[in-house]
């Protein structure tokens, strides 16, 4: 795919997918925005993407605040003038019901994970260019859990109920589709010299008998940027390997249950 002076902002995009992001949209031609809390990992970033040819602009910020969104897209603006694609992929957890998760914690998560990507979205709407797309990064446990996610999981479910809703409410302007990540393993963006350490049991679940790679993300969200693809619209994309799909009882496949007595 060719990115050619596209304008690109991601959220999160110091490290791991974000980081992944950021690269890729670059290497391919885009001229990059990105927004990180973290400050040192975001400059390396930028310098990476620089010294590889790329164009980038770094800007450090909590996406939880909404003066910083508000300074972010304004850079963006003074800097490039319209934007092609927002991808908003930050979010974090702060746990859930069973470790506590305050009342204060449970709403920041909301915040960087639904309420960022709402106002990015408008702030951005006078902004965008014709053919624009916005790809919202959500994740497979928007559609099941484990215990104590709760802060994390919600936001992943509110990032996947806004994409319909903006697409409907945008429609002729801007598409917006979500990727729902499985299990991806981000470690070579967060530290060069990573060495992969999984079981075959890590493998083997997954339909595909591998673990996913930032890639993975990244290819899917150029694909339903692609001005190719204008018919995919509102839609989630889930990327896990097919382990949402693979019915698991006690005693198949090697699988067993040991509940805890």
């Amino acid at each position: 795919m060719d990115f050619t002076n596209k304008v690109c902002v991601v959220t999160g995009g110091a490290l791991g997918i974000g980081r992944c992001l950021t690269q890729e949209f670059a290497r391919l031609g885009a001229k990059m925005a990105f927004i990180d809390m973290n400050e040192t990992a975001g400059e390396e970033n930028l310098q990476l993407i620089r010294q590889a040819g790329g164009e980038a602009l770094f800007f450090h910020g909590d996406t939880a605040e909404e003066e910083v969104l508000k300074q972010f897209v304004q850079k963006v603006v003074d800097t490039y003038g319209k934007v092609d694609y927002l991808i908003n992929n930050a979010c974090l957890s702060k746990g859930g019901i069973l470790s506590g998760c305050s009342y204060e914690d449970f709403n920041y998560v909301l915040r960087v994970g639904v309420s960022a990507p709402y106002f990015l979205s408008l702030l951005l709407l006078p902004h965008f260019n014709q053919g624009a797309s916005i790809v919202n990064i959500a994740s497979t446990r928007a559609f099941q859990s484990q215990p104590d996610t709760e802060s994390y999981t919600a936001a992943k479910g509110g990032i996947s109920a806004l994409t319909h809703a903006l697409a409907a409410s945008l429609a002729g302007r801007v598409r917006v589709n979500t990727i729902s990540p499985g299990w991806i393993d981000t470690g070579a963006y967060h530290d060069a010299d990573y060495i992969p350490q999984h079981s075959a049991g890590d493998l083997l679940q997954h339909t595909v008998k591998r673990i996913g790679h930032p890639l993975d993300i990244v290819r899917a969200v150029m694909f339903l940027c692609s001005e190719e693809n204008s018919f995919i619209n509102g839609q989630n994309l889930t990327v896990d390997g097919g382990m949402t799909k693979l019915m698991i009882y006690h005693g198949d496949h090697g699988w067993t249950f040991a509940p805890e007595v």
